[in-house]
């Protein structure tokens, strides 16, 4: 969750660095938004069940996905969008083929936790081993207080790309994209 708080900020800050504007963070808009909600909700109810409920956490997260991608799915025209569809998609397949996400656990010990016991990080990982498939596309990234994986860095890359652009459009006559026709107010 650090990481993705870390993609957004330094997404708008890059953005301001290149012309962007602060006024335009409200006027982002993705279709299908509060598909979103749902799907993050999801995750961060499954990433707080305990070892013990292992399969209702694994089963959160992928069913997570579906909402996910059909926003990425809806929004693919718009720049980034379709970098982190990618990266939902990997993560996805990889949760799906190994019944939870494989961590690494040498990345576990880099990162500051306990490779024995994955709770630390949640219940819907499962060590990487011999046996895992698409073992690319796991956690294996460390970074201090987690462990990422490929796909995660294809979402925050396409994220990234997407916030960006937002801010860089220019400000907005109508909100929430509202289509007026010029000089409709003086007629009567």
């Amino acid at each position: 969750m650090l990481f993705l708080v870390i993609v957004l900020a330094a997404s708008v800050i890059v953005s301001l660095f290149r012309g962007g504007k602060l006024a335009n963070l409200p006027d982002i808009y993705a279709r299908g938004w509060l598909l979103l909600i749902l799907g993050f909700g999801m995750q961060i109810v499954g990433n707080r069940l305990g070892e013990d409920q292992h399969e209702l956490a694994v089963a959160l997260v992928l069913i997570s996905y579906v909402p996910l991608l059909l926003v990425a799915a809806l929004n693919r025209t718009s720049p980034g969008m379709w970098i982190a569809g990618i990266g939902i998609l990997m993560n996805f397949i990889v949760m799906a083929a190994n019944g939870g996400m494989p961590v690494l656990p040498e990345a576990v010990e880099l990162a500051g936790g306990d490779a024995t016991s994955l709770t630390a990080f949640s219940a819907k990982h499962v060590l990487l081993d011999s046996t895992t498939r698409f073992p690319f596309l796991a956690d294996i990234i460390p970074l201090p207080g987690s462990v990422i994986s490929l796909g995660d860095v294809f979402f925050a890359i396409g994220l990234g790309v997407f916030i960006e652009d937002q801010l860089q459009q220019p400000l907005r006559l109508f909100r929430h994209r509202v289509q007026g026709i010029p000089g409709s107010a003086a007629e009567r």
